[in-house]
């Protein structure tokens, strides 16, 4: 699929394909495409458009390098379709000096919501480095509310954790509390993936001082600060992942302390029982010379012998507040 946009004054609006041409483009997002469309793209931008395979590359002379005036920056992008499913795929962002080629092969709803903003506000779009800027603050911004929403459920989880030991909890919540465990970790796990190869990118266009035009005043000064937000988010992730290995460790202490409830629980029944039984066992021997078989009060004298040996150990343990 391709999408298309082009600049007008300060604002981006749709590129129609079919009355327009892809030159006229400033930005243009291939999403998925076929053979054909690759074609297109490559007859009105003069430039190759890297395969699947090509992206899916880890090496950094890979992932960052120049051909003529194209150069070729990917990295990976989240894709949240919903709150279970998240997927993370490579971006690849061909800069040429008049325009801004993406291309992935997932849907990342922080292109939609860049294209949708910048066509209701005014914001410079006079090159393809103001417009990779832009969307990568955008990606950012994405970002930022992703890990906003961890924290909160974290909040939310901790919560759950500890007060699923209290007596009345049930203990099929942990089991539950687990998968949401999960959850986080591979939420967490992948946006600080995200980061991480968006500030190399950043890192590369300031640092390298590559670009198909140099930097700007002001270009420069919003790579410092989107460098920045990214620093401050991986400092973010880093400290929810420190947070879910905690409630990790609790929720399988909580486990623990469960399962060492209930084994007390049958270690002191059978405790309680063993004195009753051996004198039930005594009584139920088949010796011809036993006095208390002739007594008349021989058998409530077992039984009361029984419930005694009985109810001792377990005063023993209430006192001892082992129950």
């Amino acid at each position: 699929m391709i999408r298309a946009y082009r600049s007008r004054g300060t604002r981006l609006e749709p590129l129609d394909l079919t009355t327009g041409h892809l030159r006229d483009a400033l930005w243009i997002d291939l999403e998925a495409p076929d053979r054909a469309e690759e074609d297109a793209v490559e007859a009105a931008s003069g430039v190759g458009i890297p395969t699947r395979e090509d992206m899916q590359e880890i090496e950094v002379s890979s992932r960052f390098y120049r051909e003529g005036e194209a150069l070729f920056l990917t990295v990976q992008v989240l894709e949240t379709q919903s709150e279970r499913d998240t997927e993370i795929g490579p971006v690849t962002f061909v800069l040429l000096p008049d325009r801004l080629i993406s291309v992935h092969y997932h849907h990342p709803g922080s292109f939609t919501h860049f294209a949708d903003w910048a066509a209701r506000h005014d914001q410079p779009l006079a090159n393809g480095t103001e417009a990779l800027l832009g969307l990568l603050e955008s990606v950012v911004d994405r970002l930022a509310d992703i890990l906003e929403g961890e924290a909160r459920k974290l909040d939310t989880l901790s919560k759950a954790i500890f007060a699923a030991h209290r007596p009345s909890g049930k203990g099929e919540t942990l089991a539950v509390v687990l998968q949401r465990i999960g959850r986080a970790e591979d939420m967490n796990a992948k946006a600080n993936e995200s980061l991480t190869t968006l500030q190399r990118l950043v890192g590369y266009l300031t640092l390298g001082g590559e670009g198909p035009q140099e930097l700007g005043e002001g270009d420069q000064k919003r790579a410092r600060t989107l460098a920045q937000d990214i620093h401050s988010l991986r400092e973010v992730a880093a400290t929810q992942a420190a947070k879910i290995l905690f409630l990790l460790d609790a929720t399988l202490g909580v486990i623990n302390i469960r399962q060492s409830d209930i084994i007390k629980i049958f270690s002191v029944v059978a405790f309680v029982f063993l004195p009753p039984t051996l004198i039930a066992s005594i009584y139920g021997m088949n010796f011809k010379h036993m006095p208390e078989l002739d007594w008349p009060l021989g058998y409530p004298m077992a039984l009361g012998l029984m419930a005694i040996s009985a109810f001792v150990p377990w005063a023993i343990f209430r006192w001892k507040k082992w129950l």
